[in-house]
């Protein structure tokens, strides 16, 4: 749409938003009557979000964001998923948005969950959840492996790291699943920001930027 920031503004709005409401100083925009009334006409979301399902990650708070900015996904662990991919797909493609927020978070169940299943001792997952926090597992395998010592995993595994890698993992199957996603970046309509929110902070941390500059 022709009122649609670029990549990189689209961002430094999120991150303008982030910093008001780590300060304490939200402007909570765009939550009025007149904004819902003009909205049921339809949406111009400035960005879409896909982020961890976690209740501390209420999306629109973290990013002093209001009604019709941004287009949310999430499921537990942020896990690419067909529905997920597709509901991107239509964000992109549709609704014009030039910007996807993949958000984890540190102490994530479902990372941690993926960490203890990867304890033969542990006990059989239910099979949804399974499913669900699976394709988490590489990472923790990654950075088992990058722990060990002469072959020997250690006792622990640090869950921040796998955190990141497993965020990391999320932004790459993005682009490898959906030829739409990837094409819009190539062509330089859309940015994909992978982001780490630190939940007693409140702050959203870059770690990997697609179609614009990469984190400091």
């Amino acid at each position: 749409m022709s009122d649609q920031p670029t990549p990189a503004k689209a961002w430094q709005e999120m991150e303008r938003g982030n910093a008001r409401f780590v300060a304490g100083e939200p402007r909570h925009p765009r939550q009025d009557v007149d904004t819902r009334h003009e909205l049921a006409a339809g949406q111009r979301p400035r960005a879409a979000l896909f982020g961890c399902a976690d209740s501390r990650l209420a999306a629109e708070i973290i990013f002093d964001k209001g009604l019709g900015d941004l287009f949310v996904v999430r499921n537990a662990g942020q896990v690419v998923s067909e529905s997920v991919v597709g509901s991107l797909e239509y964000a992109v493609a549709v609704l014009q948005v030039p910007l996807i927020v993949v958000l984890g978070h540190d102490a994530c169940g479902a990372v941690r969950a993926a960490i203890d299943s990867t304890d033969p001792e542990a006990d059989p997952l239910p099979p949804h959840i399974w499913r669900l926090i699976s394709p988490i597992v590489p990472a923790v395998r990654r950075v088992q492996r990058a722990s060990a010592v002469d072959g020997v995993f250690p006792d622990g595994v640090d869950a921040e790291e796998v955190g990141r890698e497993h965020l990391r993992d999320t932004v790459g199957e993005l682009l490898h699943s959906s030829e739409l996603i990837s094409a819009a970046v190539a062509e330089g309509r859309l940015a994909i920001v992978g982001a780490n929110y630190r939940l007693a902070e409140g702050t959203a941390v870059p770690d990997v930027m697609v179609g614009i500059g990469e984190p400091a």
